[in-house]
């Protein structure tokens, strides 16, 4: 069988999780099917560190750098039967500029993971909505496919015109998790996993987290939030740590319940539910918003619960603090689930198969 050939324009490095889970952690499993990936990298590591620590300047000077460098890449990309596109291939720029830079690409495939569109058409700039407001529309209607992971951006892809969508959902690595026995002799740990950027959820629940936790006597752990934010609460003192991508299935392992609060919003709706993902993987029961991929996820009552309010947070989190066996159920139910339909090795023949049939549509016409 002739090996496929594609070039990935990747947003980031594997510290940015949307190009880690959506197609870097592939690599490896695609190699195996047949075909071989070249990655471009818009973004590196020193551009996310700068954005988390909060220093924009920095950031947007390394953006402009590395998009210049991407723009080199373009004119001297080689032979190949297909491109991998993560959303855009130029954040900010026109679709005309896009389009032109991108002939030389064609065809492509272009992989969403979130409601990048809303960056756009959502923009509190006017000037923004009206120069770039329909920008991913155009780049999901020249794709030769476009790759969702969920039916919410699917639905946006089919909307724009796009000739072919697939979903696929963002997975995990489910070798790298085990499941977590949930031990009586502590206090239970209520845990959240994310970055900055998301850590506003977890503050939007606040009050109903100190509540239960100085109720019941648990505890909270934040992976991935800045340290500034245990300032935030008074009653408990969450523990926070620091996300690596080493550490990240260990510091899961030491929860007994995950969480996923989210606003309701367009936003939120093109989330792929990825932290309630891990969670499952190690066996933990969910609490989660009942918004966007997280009702297609959570299964309501055999999985975790899904909450709407307030008072449907506080019931859920004291049941599963309540009952060891609950959290048992709940967890090993997930686990399940995760590796019968959220599982790298479950999804990547498919994502092979994508790749491979649109190259060959290429070949072939």
């Amino acid at each position: 069988m002739k090996r496929t050939k594609v070039l990935l324009f990747s947003k980031y490095s594997r510290q940015g999780p949307s190009s880690r889970l959506r197609s870097l952690q592939y690599l490896p499993l695609l190699e195996r099917h047949g075909i071989d990936v070249q990655v471009h990298t818009l973004f590196p590591d020193a551009y996310l560190e700068a954005l988390y620590r909060g220093n924009s300047k920095a950031a947007r000077y390394r953006a402009w750098w590395h998009g210049s460098q991407r723009i080199m890449q373009l004119l001297r990309s080689g032979e190949h039967d297909l491109t991998w596109i993560e959303g855009e291939l130029f954040p900010y720029l026109p679709n005309w500029i896009e389009s032109a830079l991108a002939r030389s690409v064609r065809p492509y495939v272009a992989d969403y993971d979130d409601a990048l569109f809303h960056k756009y058409d959502l923009s509190p700039n006017p000037l923004v909505r009206r120069l770039l407001g329909d920008k991913i529309d155009q780049v999901m209607h020249g794709a030769a496919c476009v790759i969702a992971g969920n039916d919410y951006l699917a639905e946006r892809a089919a909307k724009a015109g796009a000739m072919r969508v697939e979903i696929i959902p963002t997975v995990v690595d489910d070798q790298r998790y085990t499941a977590v026995s949930h031990a009586n002799e502590k206090p239970p740990v209520i845990g959240w996993i994310g970055s900055p950027t998301t850590e506003q959820y977890v503050l939007d629940h606040r009050d109903v987290l100190e509540k239960v936790c100085a109720k019941h006597g648990a505890r909270l752990l934040l992976v991935g939030a800045r340290t500034e934010v245990a300032e935030r609460f008074s009653r408990v003192v969450p523990e926070v740590v620091a996300w690596s991508e080493e550490s990240e299935a260990a510091m899961i392992r030491q929860m007994d319940i995950g969480i996923m609060p989210l606003r309701d919003g367009p936003w939120e709706r093109g989330k792929c539910g990825y932290k309630i993902i891990q969670y499952m993987a190690c066996g933990l029961p969910v609490v989660a918003s009942d918004v966007g991929a997280n009702l297609d996820i959570v299964r309501h009552g055999e999985n975790g619960f899904l909450a709407g309010h307030a008072t449907a947070w506080e019931s859920a989190l004291e049941q599963l603090i309540a009952s060891r066996s609950l959290r048992l159920r709940m967890g090993q139910a997930g686990r399940v689930r995760v590796e019968n339909e959220y599982s790298l090795r479950m999804q990547a023949p498919r994502l092979a198969d994508v790749l491979r049939s649109t190259g060959q549509s290429r070949c072939a016409a």
